[in-house]
């Protein structure tokens, strides 16, 4: 069943909402770099451990620099997340109601 157009824009909204902030990302990027808070904060808790364990070799920091460019791209994916969850919760409700 397709979901309809006031559906898809409530999922959008509420993907705004609990989604992850590009802003609070950078800034947990920028001063907690050293403990990888951007990767925990953007549910990647794994890779933040490697990074926080690369730093000891120095790779990690390198590491923590490429992740300057790669935070949108996992704000996208945790938004993409939020959405898909979103809208098999809303189609799961219109089977139940049918």
């Amino acid at each position: 069943m397709a979901l309809t157009t006031g559906e898809l824009t409530l999922i959008e909204q509420r993907v705004t909402n609990d989604g992850p902030s590009t802003g609070v990302a950078y800034l947990f990027w920028f001063f907690l770099w050293f403990v990888s808070a951007h990767r925990f904060y953007l549910g990647r808790p794994g890779t933040a451990i490697l990074q926080i364990l690369s730093y000891l070799i120095l790779i990690g920091l390198v590491w923590a620099l490429i992740d300057a460019f790669l935070i949108p791209g996992m704000i996208r994916d945790k938004r993409n997340e939020i959405r898909q969850r979103l809208a098999l919760q809303m189609a799961s409700d219109h089977r139940q109601v049918s």
